[in-house]
């Protein structure tokens, strides 16, 4: 089963308020609000986009791209780790 049919829920929750977030963004700019308050609204969507970005890359790397059921050594677990820490650092 796929990491995100396991976690399909989850994901679509964290979808719907990064749509809610867009639509803050449209709602300040038909109401003329001020750039800052637009900016701010556009970093939070930009963080909320990212979090899910690395979620998603995460389970991908963890089921699809180590072999399912067999053991990772040492090893190849930090290497994993290391690897998902400068994605999330990039993300941010």
């Amino acid at each position: 089963m796929s990491h995100t049919i396991q976690h399909k829920k989850k994901l679509l929750n964290r979808v719907r308020r990064i749509r809610g977030q867009v639509d803050a963004v449209a709602k300040a700019l038909e109401s003329e609000q001020d750039c800052y308050g637009v900016l701010q609204t556009l970093a939070a969507c930009r963080g909320a986009m990212n979090g899910l970005m690395y979620e998603i890359l995460d389970g991908h790397l963890r089921h699809h791209v180590h072999v399912p059921g067999r053991k990772l050594t040492a090893e190849q677990e930090r290497a994993t780790d290391e690897l998902l820490d400068v994605i999330r650092s990039y993300l941010k």
